[in-house]
């Protein structure tokens, strides 16, 4: 019976990743990386890296692909033709970003609606 296995990472599977984090966090976050590529070392979770983020991975990621495609909140509310405060609550967790305006949003920054759910 084969046996599935694992294949040797070459360079073109590899990507350079530039991440901007708070200090106090530069530590967990490469041993995080060094633990991912390095098999059998510990893993983490976000909340382990980032306890201040647990239960916020929508709103993260909402600002975060904002700020990739270089858009104020006003120029992604007019493009997607929601409310600027609206993005505001959003962000905050203030208000849920729902099926619609997942959809919205998805279209104005090139993602997958299902991210923001």
């Amino acid at each position: 019976m084969p046996v599935a296995m694992k294949k040797p990472h070459t360079e073109e599977d590899m990507v350079t990743i530039r991440l901007r984090v708070r200090r106090g966090n530069a530590s967990k976050i490469k041993s995080y990386a060094y633990s991912v590529e390095s098999e059998g070392e510990p893993t983490f979770t976000l909340e382990e890296v980032f306890p201040e983020l647990a239960g916020k991975e929508k709103q993260v990621y909402l600002r975060g692909i904002r700020y990739r495609e270089d858009l104020t909140q006003k120029q992604l509310a007019d493009l997607a033709g929601i409310p600027q405060r609206h993005i505001s609550e959003m962000e905050n967790g203030k208000r849920p970003i729902g099926k619609e305006n997942a959809k919205k949003l998805a279209k104005v920054l090139n993602a997958d609606y299902r991210m923001f759910l």
